[in-house]
C-alpha cells in the first residue's frame, strides 16, 4: 500500500512510522494482531482507547500489534484500481495475514465501516464464509453491548474493558498459530474468556430470546469484563504521535472511569460502571513522563464527568503549574455544573479563555429530574456568572429533543434558560454569545429509558422548527441542532438486533462506508437500503413493552434489569437518584456487593476521596493509597486522603513571577535530511512534528507575544509533499543559551524516522534570514528503459527551449507563467539521473509542478524528486 503514496490524498495519513510506532519484523513474532480504527486517520488517532491497548500489547516483545484506519473513500478507489489490499501502517503488511484484526466500535454508524475495510482487505465480510486462512475477527468498545447488527460478521466481540481481556486473547492467539488450531475450536476457546461473545455460538429460542446452542459450552449471558483498579493498568508508555493533525491533538490522560451520576438517558453512565478514580500519583507521574516522551502543547484529563473527580483540585493544580512551566496549554472537559471550584476557575482564567459548554440536557427542572440530570437553575446560573466575572463570554449549552414526557413548555423552557444565562453576563459584556445545541434523543440499550420510544422524524422537525422561531426573538441567542437524519439512522441501528444485519450490508453496496461524515451521508440511499433490508423504521422505533425480549438481553453490561425498571418507574414519577458515590447504594448490579451484586468479585467503586471536597485544598490534594499504611490493594480507596504528591517539573503553587517568554538568548539554524515517510508531511505537519522534537528535547523556544503566544521558528521554501530533501533548514529562537553541540546532541535523538540533522549553525540575533536564491534537485527516473530513454529526450529538448510556458491553479485564479525562467541548469548524471537546478530570484513556484508540466505523461509512480542542495546569494552560481 506504501508504494501508492504518491497517488494517494493527504498521503501523511497513511505513511506510518509515527514518534513513538512500534516496529517490529511480523516473522519474528508469536501473535500478530490489527487494531483497526473504522474511522479516517485524523478521528482514529484521538482515540485513547486504541492508544492504550497498543501500548499494552506491544509491551509484551513477543507480540505484535498495529493500526490501521479507515481510508476516504478517494483513496480507496485507488488501491481497487491498482490492485492493493488495506494494511497496517506500521509494516506494510496486507490485514489478512495477521492473526486477528481487532475493530474498535465506538459508535453505532461506524457499522457499515467495518464490512468496508474487510471488503478492503480482502477478508470475507461473514464468519461463516471466513476459512482457516483468514484471521480472527474481533468487535470491542462501547457499543458492543447491543452490536447484534454485527453478530453474522464478527467472530468474536469483547465486551467492557479491553485491558481486562486482551492480553488473554493474545495469549490464546499464540497457542492456536503454535498448534494449527482449527477455526472452531478457535471460537470455542475464546468463548471461554470471560467478557468474550461468540456470536455463531448463540440463536434464537423461538421467543426472540438468544440461547447458546446447544454443546457449545457458550455461557448463557455474558457479562463484560471490568478493570477493577485503574492504577494497576499502566498509562501508554511511549505515546504515537500522528503526522497530520488528530480531531483531537493532545494529550490525553484517563483520570477516571465509569460514572454513577444516573442519567437516565446515557448509555455510557450506565454500561462503563463502577466509578474508578486514578490516584494523584498516578496521574501526575504519567504526565510528567508523557510531556517528556512526546512534546504535546496540550493536556486534557478525560473521563466521563471529569468534574466528578474527587480529587479535581489538588490534581488540577499540581497539573497545572507543571504545564504553565512548560508553555503547554490545559483543557477540561466534560465538567458538571458546580464541579469548578473558585481556586481551579482563578487557575483557568490565566490561560486561554475558550468558550464553556454546559449540558443541562433539558429547560425545565421537571424533565431535569425525569431524566436525573443533577442540575438545578439556580447552581447553573451562579456558575456561568462566576465564569463571567472572570473573563469569559461565549457559553454553550447542549440539550436533547424529543425525552420521554417532553412537552412544549419544556421546550419552551430551553429557550427561558438560555435568555437567564445571557442575562447573567455583566452589563456591557463584549462578544457574548450564548449557543443552544439541540439534540435529538435516541433510547440507548442498557438504559432505563431502552423501552421508550424515538418519536418520528416529522416530529423532530417539529420541535426544531418550534425552537428556532423562539431563538429568532433574541439576537444573543444562537440555536444549532444535529441532523435529525443521522439520529434516526443511529436509533434504527442501534435499537435493532440481528434483523439489521443485511441493512449494514445494503448500506455498504450502496457506498455509505463513512456515514458519520456529512460529506459521505446520503439519506436517500440509506433509506433505500433500509426498504432493500425489509427493515420497518416504525417496528424499530417503537415503544417496547418491559416483558418484551430484548435482543440485547443476553450480554450483560453490568447493570441489571431490575435497576433499570426500577430507575424507569423512579423517571415517569419524577423522582431523582442520588449519586452512590455519595449516597445509598442502589444494587444497580455494577458492583461486588453481598444483595444483588454481579460483578465480578472486587469490583467496586474506587475513589481517592470518601467525600468530594474542593472547598479545602489540603484535603482535595490527596495522594495514592498506597501512601496510607491502612490502605490494602483490594480495599476502595474512599477512605484515603493525605498530602498532595510531588512532581519534579514545577512548584506546587502558581508561580508569582512567570518566566519571560519572549526573551531571546541564542538563534540557531538547524539543517536536516526530509526523506522516508517524513517526505509524506505538509509543511503544517512538518512544522507541528518539529515543534514537538524541540520539547522533547528541552530545548526551549522564545515566544511571540500576544494573546496566542507562538514558538518563533521559521523555515525555508515549503517542500512539495512527496519529495526528499538532504538540505532542508529551519531557524529558531530560544530563550536560553546554547552551544551548538548541545542543541545537535540534544535534539538529533528527538527527531522521528525520515527527518535526521545534519548540523547546526549559530546565527545573528537580526529579525529576518536569507532565503535561498537557487537549489538543486534530482529527478530519477523509473519504468523500462526506452521510457526513461523518452523522458530524457523531453528534458532534453525542454532544456534547449527558449521558454515553456504552463498554467497554474492559485487561490488568486489561473496564471499562466514560462517554466524554462525556473530553470537554470540541466544535466544528466545517467540514463535515469537528470540533476536539475532551480533559480528562485523571480519567485518561487513548487519544482513539483514544473516537473510535472514538463512531463506530463510521466505518472507519480515513475519518478522521484530530491532536493540536494541550497544556494544563498553570497554562494549562488
Amino acid at each position: 500500500m506504501k508504494h501508492l503514496l504518491p497517488l494517494l490524498p493527504r498521503p501523511s495519513r497513511y505513511a506510518g512510522n509515527e514518534w513513538g510506532a512500534v516496529r517490529r519484523d511480523p516473522a519474528t513474532v508469536s501473535a500478530h494482531i490489527a487494531l483497526a480504527f473504522p474511522d479516517l486517520y485524523e478521528v482514529g488517532m484521538s482515540y485513547l482507547g486504541q492508544r492504550i491497548l497498543y501500548s499494552l500489547v506491544n509491551a509484551e516483545p513477543t507480540w505484535l500489534a498495529e493500526r490501521v484506519f479507515a481510508p476516504c473513500p478517494e483513496t480507496a478507489r485507488i488501491l481497487a484500481a491498482n490492485d492493493a489490499p488495506l494494511c497496517t501502517l506500521e509494516s506494510d503488511t496486507p490485514l489478512a495475514r495477521l492473526n486477528a484484526v481487532a475493530f474498535h466500535l465506538t459508535h453505532e454508524m461506524a457499522a457499515p465501516s467495518i464490512l468496508w475495510m474487510l471488503d478492503l482487505a480482502r477478508i470475507p465480510r461473514r464468519t461463516a464464509e471466513r476459512g482457516e486462512e483468514h484471521p480472527l475477527v474481533l468487535v470491542g468498545g462501547g457499543c458492543t453491548g447491543a452490536a447484534e447488527y454485527l453478530a453474522p460478521f464478527a467472530d468474536a466481540m469483547v465486551l467492557g474493558d479491553g485491558e481486562a481481556v486482551l492480553p488473554e486473547i493474545m495469549r490464546r492467539l499464540e497457542r492456536f498459530r503454535a498448534e494449527s488450531a482449527p477455526r472452531a475450536q478457535k471460537l470455542r476457546a475464546l468463548a471461554e474468556i470471560s467478557g468474550v461473545y461468540v456470536p455463531s455460538l448463540y440463536a434464537d429460542d423461538g421467543s426472540g430470546r438468544m440461547r447458546p446452542l446447544p454443546g457449545s459450552g457458550a455461557p448463557e449471558v455474558v457479562r463484560r469484563a471490568v478493570l477493577a483498579d485503574l492504577d494497576a493498568a499502566p498509562c501508554p508508555d511511549r505515546l504515537v504521535l500522528p503526522w497530520s493533525q488528530a480531531v483531537h491533538d493532545r494529550l490525553a490522560l484517563e483520570i477516571a472511569r465509569g460514572c454513577t451520576r444516573g442519567c437516565r438517558f446515557c448509555h455510557a453512565g450506565m454500561a462503563y460502571r463502577p466509578a474508578r478514580e486514578r490516584t494523584p500519583a498516578n496521574l501526575l507521574s504519567c504526565l510528567e513522563k508523557s510531556l517528556d516522551d512526546a512534546g504535546y502543547e496540550e493536556v486534557s484529563f478525560l473521563s466521563l464527568s471529569t468534574g466528578d473527580y474527587s480529587a479535581l483540585e489538588g490534581l488540577f493544580a499540581g497539573s497545572f503549574d507543571a504545564c504553565a512551566a512548560e508553555q503547554v496549554a490545559f483543557s477540561l472537559p466534560s465538567l458538571r455544573v458546580g464541579s469548578l471550584s473558585p481556586a481551579i476557575m482563578d487557575r483557568m482564567a490565566r490561560i486561554r479563555r475558550t468558550g464553556i459548554t454546559i449540558a443541562p440536557e433539558a429547560g425545565s427542572q421537571r424533565l431535569r429530574d425525569v431524566i436525573n440530570k443533577g442540575v438545578d437553575e439556580e447552581g447553573l446560573l451562579a456558575h456561568v456568572s462566576a465564569l463571567f466575572a472572570r473573563g469569559w463570554s461565549q457559553v454553550k449549552l447542549y440539550f436533547m429533543c424529543g425525552l420521554p414526557t417532553e412537552t412544549k413548555d419544556d421546550l419552551q423552557a430551553i429557550f427561558e434558560l438560555c435568555r437567564k444565562v445571557a442575562n447573567a453576563a455583566p452589563r456591557g459584556a463584549k462578544r457574548l454569545q450564548v449557543t443552544a445545541a439541540v439534540a435529538p434523543f435516541v433510547p440507548k440499550p442498557h438504559t432505563p429509558f431502552q423501552w421508550e420510544r424515538q418519536i418520528s422524524l416529522d416530529e423532530c422537525r417539529e420541535r426544531i422548527d418550534f425552537l428556532r422561531d423562539l431563538f429568532r426573538t433574541d439576537k444573543r441567542l444562537k440555536l444549532k441542532w444535529h441532523d435529525p437524519r443521522t439520529s434516526f439512522v443511529e436509533g434504527l441501528i442501534s435499537r435493532s438486533g440481528r434483523e439489521a444485519a443485511p441493512l449494514v450490508e445494503a448500506l455498504v453496496e450502496r457506498g455509505q462506508v463513512l456515514p458519520a461524515w456529512d460529506e459521505y451521508f446520503d439519506f436517500e440511499a440509506f433509506m433505500a437500503a433500509v426498504g432493500e433490508a425489509g427493515i420497518d423504521p416504525e417496528v424499530s422505533l417503537r415503544a417496547r413493552d418491559p416483558e418484551e425480549p430484548l435482543p440485547w438481553d443476553h450480554l450483560d453490561v453490568g447493570v441489571s434489569r431490575r435497576f433499570l425498571l426500577a430507575e424507569r418507574g423512579r423517571a415517569l414519577s419524577g423522582k431523582i437518584t442520588e449519586d452512590c458515590r455519595y449516597g445509598a447504594c442502589r444494587m444497580c448490579g455494577a458492583c461486588d456487593v453481598e444483595a444483588g451484586g454481579f460483578a465480578p468479585e472486587g469490583v467496586r467503586p474506587r475513589t481517592v476521596l470518601a467525600r468530594r471536597d474542593q472547598a479545602a485544598p489540603e484535603a482535595a490534594a490527596a495522594a495514592s493509597p498506597e501512601a496510607s499504611p491502612d490502605a490494602s490493594p483490594g480495599a476502595p480507596a474512599e477512605s484515603v486522603a493525605g498530602d498532595r504528591p510531588q512532581t519534579s517539573r514545577g512548584p506546587q503553587r502558581p508561580p508569582e513571577i512567570r518566566e519571560d517568554l519572549t526573551r531571546r538568548e541564542g538563534h540557531f539554524r538547524v539543517w536536516f535530511a526530509k526523506t522516508g515517510p517524513a517526505a509524506w508531511l505538509s509543511t503544517l505537519e512538518l512544522q507541528r512534528t518539529l515543534e514537538r522534537a524541540l520539547r522533547r528535547a528541552a530545548i526551549k523556544p522564545s515566544f511571540s507575544k500576544g494573546f496566542h503566544p507562538m514558538p518563533q521558528i521559521s523555515f525555508g521554501r515549503a517542500l512539495p509533499v512527496g519529495v526528499e530533501s538532504v538540505a532542508e533548514w529551519f531557524d529558531v529562537f530560544t530563550r536560553e543559551p546554547y552551544a551548538l553541540d548541545e542543541v545537535a546532541g540534544r535534539l538529533a535523538p528527538q527527531m522521528p524516522e525520515g527527518l535526521t540533522l545534519s548540523r547546526v549553525q549559530e546565527l545573528s540575533m537580526g529579525r529576518r534570514q536569507p532565503q535561498a536564491v537557487a537549489e538543486d534537485f534530482v529527478l530519477t527516473l523509473g519504468g523500462d528503459e526506452e521510457r526513461a530513454a523518452k523522458v530524457r529526450q523531453a528534458l532534453e529538448a525542454f532544456a534547449a527551449s527558449a521558454s515553456f510556458p504552463f498554467t497554474r491553479e492559485t487561490r488568486h485564479g489561473v496564471r499562466e507563467l514560462d517554466a524554462r525562467a525556473f530553470v537554470a541548469a540541466v544535466e544528466f548524471a545517467s540514463p535515469r539521473e537528470a540533476r536539475l537546478r532551480f533559480d528562485w530570484r523571480q519567485g518561487y513556484v513548487s519544482p513539483l509542478a514544473i516537473v510535472r508540466a514538463v512531463l506530463p505523461a510521466l505518472s507519480p509512480l515513475e519518478f522521484h524528486l530530491t532536493k540536494t542542495a541550497q544556494h544563498f546569494e553570497e554562494s549562488a552560481p
